[in-house]
């Protein structure tokens, strides 16, 4: 899948640039993915959309917010996500980064979260948690996503980049779902 980078809103004096990276096995994470990184390109960051398979690692210093998000498999992360966060323990330039982590998962409350293992990691590379972790809920294991999580992503990324925008390491979640 290739890169695909959007330019936000101009008019700051300083630009902020965020990434957005998944795994996507049926789709899901990757639409939700880029709900995310269309609420940060509203609140006027620059924001970067990719799967794990396509990111240059070597480029993750130069983002102000890394947000991460997979498929919830067998209670945790995909393998494939799995991997990539290993990788990231060889990236130089993460300790102080904004970090959000997210996931795509059944409703129950027996089906495990992808968003904590993600969310965990990102911690233990010095990342400093932006907001809680949050997941999106699906059907089945291929979909769909329930109605109104492609737009609650939307608002997340929307508030997250307003927060970096002003500078502030968290943002408040009201009536987080986790």
């Amino acid at each position: 899948m290739p890169v695909e980078t959007v330019e936000g809103l101009k008019g700051s004096h300083e630009s902020r640039h965020g990434i957005v990276i998944f795994d996507s096995k049926f789709g899901n994470t990757e639409r939700v993915a880029k709900s995310l990184a269309g609420g940060l390109v509203r609140s006027g960051l620059e924001v970067t959309c990719v799967s794990t398979g396509d990111v240059q690692l070597v480029s993750l210093w130069g983002f102000d917010l890394v947000a991460i998000g997979a498929p919830t498999q067998m209670f945790t992360a995909s393998k494939p996500m799995k991997d990539f966060l290993l990788r990231l323990e060889k990236v130089d330039g993460l300790k102080g980064k904004v970090g959000f982590a997210f996931d795509t998962k059944f409703g129950s409350a027996f089906s495990g979260s992808a968003a904590k293992f993600i969310e965990k990691r990102l911690e233990q590379l010095g990342m400093s948690i932006i907001r809680p972790r949050q997941s999106a809920i699906v059907g089945k294991t291929e979909g769909p996503l329930e109605e109104g999580e492609m737009e609650a992503f939307e608002k997340i990324g929307y508030e997250i980049g307003n927060s970096i925008r002003k500078g502030e390491k968290t943002v408040p979640s009201p009536g987080a779902r986790q």
